[in-house]
């Protein structure tokens, strides 16, 4: 395998985990716009652990796991208090925090970030990715996953049903932060290298688009959006050069043509968001699509036990 694909794998498993600890808050309700800062924890986490201590793989990231969840669950009390566009702020100015915090602090290589000794290669993010999904698949399909549902589609009945809503949401939120914590152990060690410019507003939003338009009713939404918004890009990389030859050609325009600037694949990509938002509110895969594609086999299944 070249190394451009493995790279793209790389970075495609690292974002499915990532979006997957921020579906896990959206799903009960709340909008989290601090994954960079869950993120940052996890990977410096890792990247000191494993630069400063000496300490091996099955230890870093554990550790990048836990400490994350730690403070994601310590977080989630005064936050989750929060509501709206309030939640976003907060959830925003945690993110902001955590790189004032590292970039100050010489412990953590400031804004000159830590070298990552050991190195993992493509398939233990792969690995990552399939486990935070099974994990997260799993839980919306039990109990928890339809109280889960309740509470992000009406917090007041459910709390007159009996849910204790503030501890679910508390432990999704906890949850998911360790997952994010995940994807940035993850990411330290298969870059080698952390800088706490990477974890910036940018990417907060970018992940928090991974899960809305991918799809919050179902854990399908966020494997589709992270896919989408890392292949796409770089699809673009190589159709934008080819499109402009076309319509080039098209005007009768001879002679050399220059390739287009690399900003034009983000223009692209923002409008086809927009459009998305506009066309498509509820995200690229709905609970409604989840079960018309499955209703074949289900009802395939009910006929062989019928006909048994």
């Amino acid at each position: 395998m070249s190394g451009y694909w493995i790279g793209i794998i790389t970075i495609l498993s690292i974002n499915m985990v990532f979006a997957y600890g921020i579906y896990l808050a959206v799903a009960t309700g709340q909008l989290n716009l601090g994954g960079a800062g869950f993120q940052a924890i996890g990977a410096y986490a890792a990247a000191w652990l494993s630069a400063e201590m000496g300490m091996p793989l099955y230890v870093t990231i554990p550790a990048s796991i836990l400490v994350t969840a730690l403070i994601g669950f310590a977080f989630a009390f005064p936050i989750l208090r929060l509501k709206g566009v309030y939640l976003v702020l907060g959830t925003f100015a945690f993110a902001e925090v955590v790189v004032g915090i590292i970039i100050n602090s010489d412990a953590l290589g400031g804004a000159m970030g830590l070298p990552v000794p050991d190195y993992i290669d493509w398939p233990v993010p792969v690995a990552g990715a399939v486990i935070a999904a099974l994990i997260c698949f799993y839980i919306m399909s039990t109990r928890l996953g339809l109280v889960v549902r309740a509470v992000h589609d009406d917090d007041v009945v459910s709390d007159l049903m009996g849910v204790d809503v503030r501890l679910v949401r508390v432990a999704m939120f906890a949850l998911g932060a360790g997952l994010a914590g995940l994807s940035g152990g993850l990411y330290a060690h298969a870059y080698t290298y952390v800088e706490v410019q990477t974890f910036n507003a940018s990417l907060s939003i970018y992940v928090l688009l991974y899960v809305l338009l991918g799809g919050a009713q179902t854990p399908w939404g966020p494997m589709v959006g992270a896919a989408f918004f890392t292949l796409v890009p770089e699809a673009l990389r190589s159709l934008l050069p080819e499109l402009k030859m076309a319509v080039m050609s098209a005007l009768g325009v001879e002679g050399t043509v220059n390739p287009p600037d690399e900003s034009w694949r983000f223009v692209l990509l923002g409008v086809v968001t927009v459009l998305m938002m506009v066309f498509r509110s509820e995200g690229l895969v709905t609970r409604r699509l989840v079960e018309r594609l499955s209703h074949p086999f289900r009802r395939s299944a009910a006929v062989k036990e019928a006909e048994a």
